[in-house]
């Protein structure tokens, strides 16, 4: 591995999350998920004007509720129409697509970094980015979980408290822990 611990993070590769520069980027974050909670819902709108800078892409009309959590906002790309809902968390260590008209219940959380499996390496600070993708007209039940890695197919629903860690098919229903198909097509 060469380059700086942000290229690595980048390319998918494991890199050291104690980093300087990764920090600077996640305090820059905080900053603006920090004025998009403050806000009165007038004044923020959709989604407050330093978060809106922040993300790599929001289409017209995508809502983001406050509370709201990430971790760098840059890897966070919205299609039109998604409305993610209170409490949502992205740990956008990787991108983050949720396509046009998809919907993110209350409490939604969205993992893309994994820490080492062995302790000297968590302690090291050693992770891996894995991207996440939504597609479009999904529908994300409050308090599931994704995991990094993950695709979801068009219209695909996960039901309420599902942990998803593997691919949903497009138009699929899928619930629990770990989440399993209860409806194909």
């Amino acid at each position: 591995m060469t380059g700086s611990e942000r290229t690595k993070m980048a390319a998918g590769e494991w890199y050291c999350c104690l980093d300087p520069e990764l920090e600077a980027l996640r305090i820059t974050s905080r900053d603006a998920v920090f004025e998009h909670n403050s806000l009165p819902p007038r004044q923020r709108g959709d989604i407050g004007p330093g978060l809106r800078a922040l993300l790599g892409a929001a289409g017209e009309g995508a809502r983001i509720e406050a509370q709201f959590h990430c971790a760098y906002g840059f890897n966070i790309f919205l299609g039109d129409r998604v409305f993610l809902n209170a409490g949502c968390t992205i740990l956008d260590t990787a991108p983050v697509r949720i396509g046009k008209g998809t919907l993110l219940g209350p409490n939604v959380q969205i993992y893309c970094a994994e820490h080492h499996k062995e302790a000297a390496g968590r302690r090291a600070g050693l992770e891996i980015a894995r991207p996440v993708e939504i597609g479009d007209n999904a529908w994300i039940g409050g308090s599931a979980v994704i995991l990094g890695g993950v695709r979801i197919g068009d219209g695909a629903i996960v039901g309420a408290g599902a942990v998803v860690t593997r691919d949903v098919a497009a138009n699929t229903t899928v619930v629990g822990n770990p989440a399993r198909i209860i409806r194909n097509g």
